[in-house]
């Protein structure tokens, strides 16, 4: 597969409001810091970097279910980004855990300590992410069991 570009126009439309455009026809998001600085307009970008992780990780164990043609729907999930100083008194995401629950009992799912070991290769955000933020993934059955 050829490399591929993904774009994005960032219009400020008052102080920390920011119009995101991703073209395509894909709507139009609006990010936004919480306050003091910002007015919760929209998602603040350590949230957009959480959605994207979290996101993802949903995407992959989809795509690694599809391949053996097991159907978890639906899929769903939680996920924690901790946000602390750095060294430097900064604020820096600090680490991501995301927790996955599978739709449908685990017992009816084929395959799924194969689809399990593998799915988190596919995903291409939080593989890169995790290269320098720690990321955690935990999969649930629909029971709460824990199965990764």
């Amino acid at each position: 597969m050829s490399a591929s570009v993904v774009e994005l126009t960032l219009t400020q439309q008052d102080n920390y409001r920011i119009r995101l455009d991703f073209g395509d026809d894909v709507p139009a998001l609006i990010g936004d810091e919480p306050p003091p600085l910002g007015q919760s307009v929209g998602p603040a970008p350590q949230q957009l970097l959480l959605a994207a992780v979290s996101n993802c990780l949903v995407d992959s164990l989809q795509f690694a279910l599809s391949k053996y043609h097991q159907n978890a729907s639906p899929l769903r999930g939680e996920a924690r980004a901790t946000i602390d100083r750095n060294e430097h008194g900064r604020l820096r995401v600090q680490s991501i855990e995301v927790t996955l629950r599978l739709g449908q009992p685990a017992d009816s799912i084929e395959h799924l300590d194969r689809i399990l070991d593998g799915f988190e290769d596919y995903c291409t955000v939080s593989q890169s992410v995790a290269k320098g933020i720690p990321t955690t993934v935990r999969v649930l059955g629909n029971d709460g069991r824990v199965l990764k």
